[in-house]
């Protein structure tokens, strides 16, 4: 390999090719529009339709308002390190491709491994999310044919069928080529901001709300740094989405550079969606009392109460696109990620295929459906405590991908090098990454330390214990099978090229102290 780059992104490799070191890739079909809305669809579900009045109960007004603002700021910050390793490595695989070349094979493995079960783990939330709409609207219909009782939640046949449907057309979707759920990811976005947009602007506009509902500003007894600290906490689940988009980079249609800006629009376009559901409830009657009402659907309660049952309608429509959205996109996500530890062989390459005729990673798709196809059985309760952790896989992610690009950004202070990729001579950037990857061990923190707010459950913590024990036994039974390639045909397989130079962090290491490379604190020559 030459130890210079000429190019700050990685080239396609030939589409098919008998070659193992340069396998099939995707097809550029994704336009900026719906890579926006992949980022925003993923983030924005059903938790922002169904619980403004428990996050109101939590923060009040003031607490949620400023809770939501400050965690949009702090994605923000992270978004920085993904906007640059988007636009540098725009290959499928995102993080695990990020904690390749920062860190490794072993941890892309585990970075991989992580995130595969968070998104796994939002596609079959997600489809659950959708029968329980349905079971909230129509009681009568879905509360029949029961089956059994699980944690205490009684599932129901219809529910059932209701969440296998969803699993199993959005997984065909998929399969039929991103165009088509990409065209249907923004459609299904702008329908949901329409309804949001429609919903506000009818609660503004009624005499009956009023600024004086939103009064006191603060639950009572809490303290306003509490009130906001506990919204702040909620942020890794509030706004997993936007790291969907590095691993559709590889299907862009448009530069990688534009990445930063649609993910930085995503976040922000996603807590004003947030903030408009939650200050809409918040006038609509005294939020206290609906807070302590003990409504099933706080939400419906204060809308319906302006808007009757045009409200109930646009919030029935706002939350299945919002499902929709996130269903799609999380397909999206885990398969790709499915696909990158397949073309690296860590595990079996059959997940490495495309799809003869739409050239999509089909068997990702179908191992995602046929997994989250368990989910329905088990009842919304159970499947929440493996869900509650799933974060702990996006906030590993988040700090892999912040710590790469920590190693690649160098302080402005320092000669670039010639062979240096663009953008990486940033001294805000290297304090921005570094920022990110403390904010990401700060989410991990509140996941992870007991009597945090945030904390994982008993029942969370013992799901995440499997499938970290799953996750060794797999990575075990592999090893004598990897060992047969070398890290520069995992480069060529996972990132489609040899890896820039710059990024051969092992190698230059190695020649510094051999002395052939300058050392980079050497005044009279820097190197990145």
């Amino acid at each position: 390999m030459s130890e210079s780059t000429e190019h700050s992104t990685p080239q396609t490799a030939p589409a098919v090719t008998a070659h193992h070191d340069q396998p099939e890739r995707l097809a550029k079909t994704l336009k900026p529009q719906w890579v926006f809305a992949i980022a925003l669809g993923s983030a924005v579900g059903w938790g922002a339709f169904i619980l403004p009045t428990d996050w109101l109960a939590t923060g009040g007004p003031l607490g949620v308002l400023s809770g939501f603002g400050i965690g949009a700021a702090l994605m923000i910050v992270i978004a920085v390190s993904y906007g640059f390793l988007i636009r540098t490595f725009p290959v499928s695989g995102g993080e695990l491709a990020y904690a390749l070349i920062g860190f490794g094979r072993v941890q892309a493995f585990f970075a991989g491994w992580f995130l595969t079960l968070g998104y796994i783990c939002i596609v079959a939330l997600n489809a659950s999310a959708l029968a329980l709409l349905f079971r909230t609207l129509m009681p009568s219909i879905i509360e029949t044919g029961y089956l059994y009782t699980v944690a205490g939640w009684d599932v129901y046949l219809p529910e059932v069928l209701i969440s296998i449907t969803a699993l199993v057309v959005f997984a065909l979707l998929n399969i039929r080529g991103s165009a088509i759920s990409g065209r249907i990811q923004f459609w299904a976005c702008v329908i949901m901001m329409v309804a949001v947009a429609a919903i506000l602007i009818a609660v503004l506009a009624s005499p009956v709300s009023v600024m004086a509902n939103m009064s006191p500003s603060l639950p009572d007894g809490v303290n306003p740094s509490a009130a906001i600290f506990a919204i702040v906490a909620i942020a890794p689940w509030a706004f997993i989405g936007f790291d969907n988009v590095p691993q559709a980079a590889e299907e862009f249609d448009f530069s990688p550079s534009k990445a930063m800006r649609l993910i930085i629009l995503a976040i922000l376009a996603a807590a004003a969606l947030y903030m408009a559901m939650v200050f809409a409830v918040a006038v609509a009657e005294p939020w206290q009392e609906l807070a302590t009402s003990g409504s099933a659907w706080g939400t419906a309660e204060a809308v319906t109460g302006i808007m009757g049952g045009s409200g109930l309608f646009l919030l029935a429509v706002a939350i299945t696109m919002g499902v929709s959205t996130g269903l799609n996109g999380f397909y999206v996500s885990a398969s790709r990620i499915l696909l990158a530890m397949g073309r690296a062989q860590m595990i079996p390459p059959v997940f490495a295929r495309l799809h003869p005729k739409y050239k999509t990673p089909h068997i990702g798709i179908l191992a995602v459906m046929l997994i989250c196809l368990i989910s329905p059985w088990f009842g919304r309760a159970a499947l929440t405590w493996v869900v509650d952790m799933s974060s702990i896989g996006v906030t590993i992610a988040y700090l892999y991908t912040c710590l790469c690009a920590f190693r690649i950004f160098r302080p402005s202070s320092e000669t670039p090098a010639a062979d240096a990729l663009p953008g990486t001579y940033s001294t805000v950037k290297k304090v921005l990454s570094g920022l990110g990857a403390v904010i990401a061990v700060f989410f991990m923190g509140l996941l992870l330390i007991p009597g945090s707010p945030g904390a994982l459950g008993r029942e969370s913590l013992i799901a995440l214990a499997v499938w970290i024990v799953i996750g060794i036994v797999f990575f075990v039974s592999r090893i004598r099978h990897n060992r047969r390639l070398t890290d520069a045909q995992v480069d060529m397989l996972v990132l489609g090229n040899e890896r820039p130079a710059p990024t051969r962090f092992r190698e230059r290491a190695q020649l510094r102290r051999e002395g052939a490379l300058p050392q980079p604190d050497d005044e009279t020559s820097r190197e990145g």
